[in-house]
């Protein structure tokens, strides 16, 4: 089924031209069938899977209001929102609330000063692996290119059994890692991906497609082979248009493509969606998985299409090509710099972590943001917030280059909360072996460097980021592969927390959530004064 975004803005005119867009969702869990294959557990809102898109305008306020019916708290997340002055409504449980209570209420105010494509999901227990997710389109205030329609792709990854089931039988002691391959089929909007309708192309119209990876592992190749297309916008960011022949979108990725329909309608047309896993076994049919549908120009029109279809040369780090079309410069000079290396390791409770600093990153026993509140001038000091938590803290105003370094053949997508961040370089990491070396040859951005949000480095591959630590808050910058999260792949930026602790004051209604679940708000990570760390596991 796809989704034709003018067409369902219709559906919903009377919340489009208000100031303030109110959405309410009562949290549920479901049994369904979603892929065609298996019926199994998933989250749904008001009764149903998949959840609908959220549309808004520029300026518009959206009150989303959650009801939580699940027996387990959750927390809701605005992928890609800045957030400036509301750090807490990011969602993110345990380090900006704690989480919704079952039977419980709450309500997130966004007042985006963004527009373009994001997404929304839990950020709680990695419920949005079994479906708590669903696309948040801020519609530009200013047409970004002229185009006849907005067409929405949301893919998903969609395994047999849900995300507890596929941890545990994996991150069990003793158990080795990787695990054996398993392989997903994908949704597309919300269904199997060969139950799509058709998208219905005029000759010489142009469409704007959106495609967003609202999936947890694997990465998606979206083309139309035989049309031109051009990137017009990457979450968020407003690019110079940039021909392509497709694009690659890792997990949390967005992108705006414009599309040129024929001249004539003589043929109609096929799109292509490939569902794959670099990092893992190839299996025919499996990974990769091709979807196709039908680009309609005339019912009865013969279709044109290729004998097959080579997406091999579409790069997900073709981003380092494309130029911000706000023309902002490299930021400099860097203030902090900080180095990344991925690395695995077994721990004391003989499971393999993921490690991005020193230590496997979790949660602390208090939410992040209140140890940032409460501790005073020790919040500048990255020991009080447990080392569990990896804490990174940043001045006011500093420039952050961040190099990152894939230590072994897996991918990794990494989504920085709170910002956006340059694309500054690309090139083999530190070990990578000599294959590899010449796959990642250094490449550096050329005029005004690329801004997002969710980058995507490769095997043996690292990348340089920049940004800006200009809004204060509590930041988690981490592993978009959920299996990578949880298993600790994640740091935090606890950022200008003195100019927090000035400007921000947490909601009540925030407080009465922690007070719910009888989770302290105040004091270290563990919830104690000073650096007593008494309460928090052994690392």
């Amino acid at each position: 089924m796809l989704l034709n975004i003018v067409t369902t803005a219709l559906l919903v005119l009377p919340l489009c031209f208000s100031a303030h867009v109110d959405v309410y969702w009562d949290v549920v869990s479901l049994m369904l069938n979603r892929d065609g294959y298996t019926t199994r557990a998933t989250y749904g809102v008001n009764g149903k899977s998949p959840i609908p898109p959220v549309y808004i305008d520029k300026g518009d306020t959206l009150a989303l209001h959650v009801h939580n019916s699940l027996d387990e708290p959750t927390a809701i997340h605005f992928h890609g929102m800045f957030l400036k002055g509301t750090p807490y409504y990011d969602g993110t449980g345990m380090v900006t609330e704690c989480g919704i209570p079952p039977g419980k209420n709450f309500t997130y105010y966004v007042t985006p000063e963004q527009e373009g494509t994001y997404w929304i999901h839990s950020h709680y227990n990695h419920q949005d692996a079994d479906g708590l997710r669903t696309p948040f389109i801020i519609r530009d205030s200013t047409p970004i290119a002229d185009y006849e329609d907005d067409l929405l792709f949301s893919l998903e990854d969609w395994y047999p059994v849900p995300f507890s089931e596929r941890v545990h039988s994996i991150l069990q002691p003793g158990v080795p890692f990787p695990p054996a391959p398993e392989y997903a089929y994908a949704l597309i909007n919300g269904y199997n991906g060969n139950d799509t309708k058709p998208i219905n192309f005029k000759p010489g119209k142009k469409y704007r497609i959106r495609v967003l990876n609202m999936g947890i592992t694997e990465q998606f190749k979206f083309s139309l082979p035989g049309h031109r297309m051009q990137i017009i916008e990457v979450e968020g960011e407003r690019t110079v248009p940039y021909d392509v022949n497709g694009v690659d979108v890792g997990p949390g990725q967005r992108y705006s493509v414009l599309v040129e329909a024929k001249d004539t309608d003589e043929f109609n047309y096929i799109y292509n969606v490939t569902i794959y896993a670099g990092f893992i076994t190839l299996a025919p049919g499996r990974n990769p998985h091709s979807y196709f549908g039908l680009v309609e120009y005339k019912p009865d029109a013969p279709i044109n299409a290729p004998a097959s279809i080579d997406d091999s040369n579409i790069h997900a780090t073709n981003d380092i090509y494309l130029n911000s079309y706000d023309e902002e410069p490299l930021l400099e000079p860097v203030t902090k710099d900080l180095v990344f290396k991925f690395t695995t390791k077994i721990m004391a409770d003989n499971i393999t972590h993921s490690i991005l600093g020193n230590y496997p990153y979790n949660t602390a026993l208090v939410p992040t943001i209140y140890t940032a509140l409460t501790m005073g001038d020790l919040a500048t000091n990255p020991n009080v917030y447990g080392n569990q938590t990896q804490a990174q803290v940043l001045d006011y105003g500093d420039i952050v280059e961040i190099e990152m370094h894939a230590t072994s053949i897996l991918d990794h997508t990494f989504h920085l909360h709170g910002h956006k961040f340059q694309i500054v370089e690309y090139g083999p990491a530190f070990n990578a072996p000599d294959e590899y070396i010449a796959k990642n040859p250094v490449r550096r951005f050329k005029g005004a460097p690329l801004k997002r949000d969710t980058l995507k480095v490769n095997g043996f591959q690292y990348i340089k980021i920049r940004f800006k630590a200009d809004n204060p808050g509590v930041w988690l910058f981490h592993c978009h592969m959920d299996i990578h999260f949880y298993m600790g792949l994640a740091v935090m930026f606890i950022e200008a927390p003195l100019e927090l602790q000035k400007t921000i004051t947490m909601p009540e209604e925030i407080n009465q959530l922690c007070h719910d679940l009888n989770v302290k708000t105040s004091g270290n990570g563990a919830g104690n004064a000073g650096f007593n760390m008494t309460g928090l596991p052994v690392l």
